[in-house]
């Protein structure tokens, strides 16, 4: 009686491990750390890009210090986007997602318009420490474009675990809530076709 005994418990052990890998636990577990590797990377290339701009605005200052709106545009931009708390917990609140995204949605905007005003100073244009700055903040804009589409798809993968039966029910139990991903700002601008006049 022991040894049926015995043997039933295995099996309902052995039942349980069975339901749990087929239940896509272990693929929460992997696809959510690639997520949060993702936003790292996302947020480390953020953080290189903030850390270039105290000199890229000392540099253009010492050309075109009369441009003071657009420098201080540039530093308040900077200001709010790092002042906002990372955390891999951001990826769970589409509300500090969402913040966190507009305030380098905002830098990206006022980084822009500095460049743009750096075009109208040609000496500025030819200081090698300019010019050193700008392809610095190029490459990094591009870290950061290929950083988000990791990112994005990072999410994408999680997310479609979280709602595919059955491991949806997996989420639903442990906690596993669909992740934000990146958006486009103003998506109708985008949308609408250019008007072209002649």
């Amino acid at each position: 009686m022991r040894n049926v005994s015995a043997l039933c418990r295995w099996m309902v052990l052995a039942a349980m491990v069975s339901l749990l890998s087929a239940c896509g636990y272990n693929d929460f577990q992997t696809k959510d750390e690639a997520v949060k590797a993702a936003w790292g990377e996302v947020v480390n290339q953020y953080q290189r890009r903030a850390d270039l701009i105290p000199n890229l605005v000392a540099t253009v200052k010492g050309y075109a210090s009369h441009e003071r709106e657009t420098l201080e545009a540039v530093t308040r931009a900077r200001a709010q986007a790092t002042s906002i708390q990372v955390t891999p917990e951001t990826l769970n609140d589409p509300e500090a997602f969402a913040k966190f995204q507009q305030a380098q949605g905002q830098l990206t905007g006022a980084l822009s318009r500095l460049l743009a005003v750096a075009e109208a100073y040609p000496q500025l244009k030819a200081d090698a420490a300019f010019r050193d700055l700008q392809n610095q903040l190029e490459g990094t804009e591009n870290r950061i474009t290929v950083a988000r589409q990791r990112y994005i798809a990072a999410v994408q993968d999680y997310n479609v675990l979280a709602r595919s039966f059955p491991t949806n029910l997996t989420a639903m139990v442990f906690k596993y809530p669909v992740k934000p991903s990146f958006t486009v700002e103003n998506e109708k601008a985008i949308a609408t076709p250019p008007a072209v006049k002649f």
